[in-house]
């Protein structure tokens, strides 16, 4: 898929259950960058996100890839790695990655995708055995496979060990050397070289 040029959000404001959660919000992301949002809880970081993939609606504002304003379109191109796995009980990882890779309409060796987030032994287990830290990485692997070219990623590092944060950090890396744009919300380090986004400051 062809990678965008960049992300681009306009004077976005959001209001949550009748709170202003921030507002006039403008910001470009382009092609190969990382941008790291960070601020306290309750400060619009998930909601950011999800107004980017198109799950949430902006009170004002406009939000662009590649100047695709619509949200079910701009959605096409996204990939999405949010606080729940996704993750079927009774689904292997290993079917769990082929369910995905028919969704994407995209050809991936899983088998070598599994491998590379450290789950090979167990792509035969039942996800309801996984750990946290497991289905993370098998949520990781998803996105791998997307062949989106924007993606999205709420708290990445959870549920991680020290190995596993590397991974994902890794992972984030080669997805922008490779072009891509990548918007992380994060409370810790990734230690990735990107811009940041604070949101909620004074």
């Amino acid at each position: 898929m062809r990678q965008p040029v960049s992300l681009d959000v306009q004077s976005l404001t959001c209001i949550r259950g009748r709170r202003l959660v921030f507002r006039d919000l403008s910001f470009t992301v382009g092609a190969g960058r990382l941008l790291v949002v960070e601020g306290p809880n309750g400060a619009g970081k998930t909601s950011l996100l999800r107004m980017i993939a198109g799950f949430l609606e902006p009170e004002a504002g406009r939000i662009s890839l590649d100047g695709v304003a619509d949200a079910e379109e701009r959605g096409k191109r996204i990939g999405w790695l949010g606080h729940h796995d996704a993750a079927k009980a009774h689904f292997t990882p290993a079917e769990t990655l082929s369910f995905f890779q028919g969704l994407y309409s995209v050809a991936a060796d899983s088998a070598a995708t599994l491998a590379e987030v450290g789950l090979e032994r167990i792509a035969d287990l039942p996800c309801q055995y996984l750990s946290a830290g497991q289905k993370k990485r098998l949520a990781l692997a998803r996105l791998m496979i997307s062949g989106r070219p924007l993606w999205l990623m709420d708290e990445p590092l959870a549920a991680l060990d020290a190995q596993g944060k590397a991974l994902a950090a890794s992972l984030i890396a080669a997805h922008c050397k490779g072009g891509g744009i990548a918007v992380v919300a994060t409370h810790e380090a990734l230690g990735v070289a990107g811009e940041t986004l604070m949101l909620g400051a004074a």
